[in-house]
Order: structure tokens, then C-alpha cells, then sequence
């Protein structure tokens, strides 16, 4: 099965974690790695492109014994709007982004890939872990409370 997954990962966390792992269940992995351009529409500050691809590659090689196939996201769809998937792995907070997708598709002829949403991982205070959160000193990669 070849599976899509997206995002910025940046600070990888538990919530990107739990999502990874999905994904790798589900089949071949296509990670769709946002571009540094692409990540500073959504963020003020972001690690450069290569720093977030080095340290998603030793999660995925160390935590989860994989092969990490990481492809530049210089828009926001990727390949998800031209080529064949299986899956697409979401979370709720980007599960309206693999809803558009699917209309492209469509519009494209293209059948629709089977959206896998999962749930948020929560912090200590029951709230979403986020990179938001975490760049917000909020609370660590693993939803520790910090303040």
C-alpha cells in the first residue's frame, strides 16, 4: 500500500510521532516534507529544510526501523493530486487539507485516496500537543507542562 503523509514536523513531537507510526503500519511511506518557503507562510520561524529532513530520518530509521522516503513539498498538495495512494494519514487539525485533496482528485478523474484520520495526542493539560504550543513555551515535545 503506498501511503501520504505531510507536514512541516517542526519540533517533531509526540503528535507527529503517533502519526508516523500510522502511517508505517499502513504500508510505503511517502512523506511530504514542507519546503522552507512553504513552512514560513504558516510559521514566523522554522529549522531549515535539511535540518527537519536529518532529524525525521533518524526518527524514522531509529524509532520505527524504516526507510524514510522524504520527498520537498514546494506546494501544498504534492504528489497527493497526481499520483496513485492507498492512504493518506491526518490529523484532525489536517483533515480538511486531505478533504480538498480528494476534490482535486476528482476533478482530475483521479479516484479519491482513503483518508486515515487520527486523534490528537494530548498534553499534561488534556489540550492538543502542537508545535504552536511548544514554539509558545507552553509545553515540551511530549506535552510536559511548562509553564
Amino acid at each position: 500500500m503506498k501511503v501520504a503523509v505531510g507536514g512541516t514536523f517542526e519540533p517533531l513531537h509526540d503528535g507527529h510521532k503517533a502519526l508516523l507510526k500510522r502511517a508505517y503500519e499502513l504500508g510505503n511511506v511517502f512523506i511530504g516534507l514542507t519546503s522552507d518557503d512553504l513552512a514560513k507562510h504558516r510559521y514566523k520561524e522554522v529549522c531549515p529544510y535539511e535540518e527537519r529532513k536529518k532529524c525525521m530520518n533518524r526518527y524514522i530509521q531509529g524509532d520505527l526501523n524504516s526507510q524514510a522516503n522524504i520527498q520537498k513539498l514546494n506546494e501544498p498538495y504534492g504528489s497527493t493530486i497526481s499520483e496513485h495512494f492507498d492512504y493518506i494519514v491526518v490529523s484532525p487539525e489536517t483533515y480538511p487539507v486531505a478533504m480538498k485533496i480528494n476534490l482535486i482528485r476528482k476533478d482530475k478523474g483521479l479516484r479519491p485516496i482513503e483518508i486515515v484520520k487520527i486523534d490528537f495526542v494530548l498534553a499534561q493539560d488534556g489540550k492538543p500537543i502542537s508545535s504552536t504550543r511548544i514554539k509558545n513555551g507552553e509545553i515540551d515535545e511530549h506535552g510536559v507542562l511548562l509553564r
